[in-house]
This record gives C-alpha cells, structure tokens and sequence, in this order.
C-alpha cells in the first residue's frame, strides 16, 4: 500500500494540512469553528516564516561586521603653535584675573625654543607677570603651544606667587589699554631701524621681544631684540607698544 509523505505534498498542501488538523483537533464538528481554525493556523505559520526571514536577516548583517577590526592609527605628533604677544596676553590675562581680581601686568616676554626663531613676531611659549597691590604679591602666567622638548605643558600655566613692591621701577604695572600694537609689528619697525641687516648676516639669530612701562617716558615699550638674550645681542630696538613708532636703538 503506497502512504503519501507529508514532507513532500506541495506548500500550500501543506499548509492546508496543518491547517486543518489543528482546528479539527481543537473543534471536532464546528464548520464554523474550522474556518477560524484555518485563518489561525495562516497566522501562525506567516509570523514564523517572518522570524525565520529575520534571522537570516541578522546572521548575514553578523557576517557583515565581524569583519576584524583595523589597528588604531597612532596619534599624529602635534606641532607648534606659533601666535603673536597680544594674542598669548589675552590667554594669560585671564588666568591672572583669576588670581586676584585686581592684578595688572608689568611684563610680557617671549621665550626661545627650538621650534621658532620669532622672525615673524610670533612664538611658542610667551610669559605674562601680573602684580596684585592689594594683596602686594606678584605671579607670572606662562602659555605654552610649544613641541619642543624640555618646553612648559601645552595650555596656560601659572608661576609661582611672590611679593610685590610697589615702588620697585622693574615691576611698574601698565594699563592693558597701552597695548595696541603687537608684536608683529613691532618686529617691522625693528626691522627698518639695522634688524634687516642683522638677519641678512646671521639668518638664523632668534628674536625675541618683552614689553614693559618705561616709568621715565610715561610708555609702553616693546624691547626687540635679536639674540637668545639681552645680554649677547647683537642688537636690541624700542618701539612704542601704543603707537608702533621707532623710539630708539638700544644696542
């Protein structure tokens, strides 16, 4: 006697098998009852063969990003930043303010390192000294965006707070009004005044700048100077920080 297998009837066979057995099991000889029967078996089997189309679905979005993962590139070595005076007086300023509410600057000076030569007005690391008279202490602020090693930490950091004196000529406080000219600028009055020429002989000598009030002139002055330090110069120009005019040659 030759028995149909159920594994090989069409689908829709199939499905009209389960169909059928599952209501008539349930609803022995309700009409009514199979109908419903069928249309819940329909169900049953559409929201299998969705979750059976979602797994596929995901195991192959798996496949996709299992993938191995590239090695992190390693962070690129940043460089200098290079600004002007009044640009790193803005930056230190603030911090000073956040000292005492009171404190006005007395100096502003550049310091050489080995990624800049302040040709352009511009450095690395650039110091601000700030004097507090009421509660008669001084403390100095220095920004650094330098790369060079032994150079302070990028950002803002602070000195350490002193006394202050205020009738000692080398720590004379200046309004921030009198700066107005940066030192950029500075560098190309210098540079009229004998700075060309140093440079078209020694291109490498750095130059390097700090402003301070002349207490004999009543002015703010910036100190141009072309070498490492005022001691060894090989020439050093005044220009007035509020008006950008030539004063003098110093050396």
């Amino acid at each position: 006697m030759k028995m149909a297998s159920f594994a090989h009837q069409p689908l829709a066979s199939s499905v009209e098998m389960l169909e059928t057995a599952w209501s008539v099991e349930r609803n022995p000889g309700s009409q009514d009852r199979f109908h419903s029967g069928r249309r819940r078996g329909r169900e049953i089997l559409y929201r299998f063969s969705c979750a059976a189309l979602m797994v596929a679905l995901l195991g192959a979005l798996y496949g996709c990003s299992s993938e191995p993962s590239k090695p992190a590139e390693p962070p690129k070595p940043e460089g200098p930043e290079l600004i002007t005076g009044r640009s790193a007086f803005q930056k230190v300023y603030i911090a000073a303010r956040g000292w005492k509410p009171d404190a006005k600057p007395y100096r502003l000076d550049s310091m050489a390192t080995s990624d800049g030569n302040g040709h352009d007005g511009k450095w690395a690391v650039w110091r601000g000294s700030f004097a507090s008279a009421t509660q008669r202490s001084v403390k100095s602020y220095t920004w650094s965006g330098s790369a060079a090693d032994g150079a302070p930490a990028r950002g803002v950091n602070p000195g350490i707070e002193d006394s202050y004196n205020p009738s000692n000529s080398n720590t004379q406080v200046f309004d921030i009004a009198f700066l107005k000219i940066d030192s950029d600028q500075a560098f190309g009055t210098a540079q009229k005044h004998g700075g060309d020429k140093v440079l078209e002989k020694a291109p490498d000598t750095p130059v390097i700048y700090v402003c301070d009030w002349n207490h004999n002139t009543n002015e703010l002055v910036w100190h141009v100077i072309y070498g490492a330090n005022r001691e060894g110069a090989k020439l050093a120009v005044s220009v007035n920080a509020s008006t950008g005019e030539f004063i003098r040659v110093e050396k």
